[in-house]
């Protein structure tokens, strides 16, 4: 029985890698964590003692600061997934002063870096406390507390020798929430399975996952658009939508989330024949979901893109077609398997972002 000890350690030994690399690539869009600042140091009280100075006066300094907890924005980090691993961060505390007027060494801040597009919430009341849009911004979440005072502060011509000193200021602790809205120029939308991942493989370098089956994609991918003068876009791929995602049907809160910092949104309808929904009946679900969820994102600049034309049923195609027309929506057919439409689609998601901007 003890000899296939050695080959269960080295089997766990060598899934270890894997496995953390597995945590790694994890896409985590939501924690908690807690943030604690150093405390002031304490002030001292003491007074003179040296040789040849008959009326030593107080000597005693103050306390240093405690270190406070910041947040900095990282442009290379597009997750919060290290937040798995560490939830608390707690900064130095300073030192207390000492004899001699000897100021305490401050405590060391506590840097915590996060990606952009991060929001930090307050846990207990839900208020916004900073929206970390740009990088190389900075925050300080948690202040370190003051130093204490020490007796050479409190000496006057009335109280020579007062034996009076501080106590260090606690530093602020705080229980936040980060939650990561994702930035892009252009969201992808629309129901599991329509062809989002297909068509952001095709138009950018990003490499979802791709299977024949709903529910394929689990997290958000970005992917880079270029185009012949250098310009480019970046579009997100946002998991499919189902009906009742605003309430957490099919995880659909955690995703639309990704969809308020979009500019511009691209509603993929499947228009084959092996669609299960009514293309018009899809399209007016995922709106409808966008709405209850945010009032603001019904609002949002919206281009339907009719997928999978390649084996179109035509009276779901026409019917599609027709009703935007009828509701003046931007309307293409496009086909990420073969090419088709593909080009026409990239100009005007171009042309678009630029007259939103004007």
């Amino acid at each position: 029985m003890l000899e296939g000890i050695p080959l269960l350690a080295s089997t766990f030994v060598g899934v270890l890698p894997a496995l953390r690399f597995s945590l790694l690539s994890m896409f985590v869009d939501r924690t908690k964590i807690y943030v604690i600042a150093g405390d002031g140091g304490d002030g001292c009280l003491a007074f003179r003692r040296e040789k040849f100075v008959p009326h030593g006066g107080p000597s005693g300094g103050d306390g240093g600061a405690g270190g406070s907890v910041i947040m900095r924005v990282n442009p290379h980090l597009n997750t919060l997934v290290q937040f798995r691993f560490s939830q608390h961060f707690k900064a130095a505390r300073g030192q207390h002063g000492s004899g001699s007027n000897r100021h305490g060494r401050n405590g060391e801040d506590k840097l915590i870096e996060v990606p952009v597009g991060t929001q930090v919430l307050d846990a207990e009341s839900g208020e916004l406390l900073f929206d970390f849009t740009e990088p190389g911004q900075e925050f300080v979440i948690a202040k370190g507390g003051d130093g204490g005072r020490g007796n050479a502060r409190f000496a006057t011509s009335t109280n020579q020798a007062p034996r009076r000193h501080e106590p260090g200021w606690p530093g602020e602790q705080k229980v936040v929430i980060l939650e990561l809205k994702i930035l892009a120029d252009v969201g992808l939308i629309g129901y599991p399975n329509a062809g989002k991942s297909t068509l952001i493989s095709r138009i950018s370098a990003a490499k979802p996952k791709i299977a024949d089956y709903p529910f394929t994609t689990l997290s958000p991918h970005l992917g880079v658009v270029t185009f012949d003068n250098f310009e480019s876009i970046v579009v997100a791929d946002i998991p499919g939508l189902i009906e009742g995602a605003h309430s957490g049907s099919g995880l659909g809160d955690q995703f639309l989330r990704h969809v308020e910092r979009c500019q511009l949104l691209v509603h993929l309808v499947d228009v084959s024949g092996l669609g299960q929904d009514d293309p018009v009946q899809a399209m007016d679900s995922i709106n409808r979901e966008l709405r209850l969820y945010d009032p603001e994102l019904g609002e949002k600049t919206q281009i339907v893109a009719a997928s999978k034309i390649d084996s179109a049923e035509p009276a779901r195609l026409d019917a599609l077609r027709d009703i935007c027309r009828e509701r003046g929506l931007a309307f293409f057919e496009i086909s990420a398997v073969r090419g088709d439409g593909l080009d026409q689609l990239k100009s005007a998601l171009v042309n678009s972002l630029k007259e939103d901007q004007v």
